[in-house]
């Protein structure tokens, strides 16, 4: 497959995805990323890797290849033995980015900050005054849009470190991301408790992936939860139940 074609890299990303499949999510991705608990695992799954490699007469360029490192870049992430944390090359250019002055440049500066939003606890609400700008003709600097920018500034350089799945363990403790989103219009004249519903309803939907595998428990501060079942049937929400 010569470059400069259409569909190289497609076909490319083709014929990795099936020389890898034996090890793809177990211990490698298709980039090639390989990765393991201890160096004696990461040392027996690279040699898988090139023995696959090897038997479908595809090689690897030396120079391009850095072997067990204790952490690692990938896709504007830093992944070590601790978590995943961001980039610091990315979110300092976040610190650095001007005063948005139209709705492209706000979109710009929210497209960088949301693509971390997961590292953000309540990134959603934090950037709203950000996100009603970009309304059809609704471009207008206010006081409430330049403390998000400032906010949204400030928590992007102190973000956490997340951890990584463990399948083994309960999730609690370490977080694994963050889920914000701001209230539609819709939405607001919902109780209390069923505001906070939507927000469970809304966090088992996004982590599905986590959850279905096994048994979950969900922690709440919010005691009126604890008896929604028990509240008369008058809103879609509580008949999801």
């Amino acid at each position: 497959m010569p470059f400069g074609l259409t569909n190289a890299l497609a076909t490319f990303q083709c014929v990795m995805k099936t020389v890898l499949q034996p090890f793809l999510r177990k211990f490698c991705v298709d980039s090639i990323l390989i990765y393991g608990p201890t160096l004696e695992q990461h040392v027996d799954h690279l040699q898988q890797v090139f023995h696959a490699l090897r038997s479908h007469q595809l090689y690897l360029k030396p120079s391009k290849c850095s072997f067990a490192q204790p952490s690692v870049e990938y896709l504007g992430h830093i992944i070590s033995g601790q978590g995943v944390s961001t980039d610091p090359a990315k979110t300092a250019a976040m610190q650095l980015w001007p005063r948005p002055t139209s709705v492209a440049k706000s979109w710009g500066f929210l497209g960088l900050t949301g693509y971390y939003r997961r590292f953000v606890r309540n990134y959603g609400g934090m950037a709203r005054p950000l996100t009603q700008l970009l309304k059809k003709n609704a471009f207008s600097w206010t006081d409430a849009a330049e403390q998000a920018f400032l906010q949204l500034k400030t928590a992007l350089s102190t973000t956490p470190v997340l951890a990584l799945p463990n399948f083994q363990l309960p999730f609690t403790g370490q977080p694994i991301a963050f889920l914000s989103k701001g209230l539609s219009d819709k939405h607001k004249g919902l109780s209390i408790y069923e505001k906070e519903f939507l927000a469970l309803i809304m966090a088992v939907e996004k982590w599905r992936q986590y959850l279905q595998r096994q048994q979950f428990t969900i922690l709440t501060d919010h005691k009126s939860l604890a008896y929604l079942t028990e509240q008369q049937l008058h809103s879609d929400i509580q008949k999801m139940l």
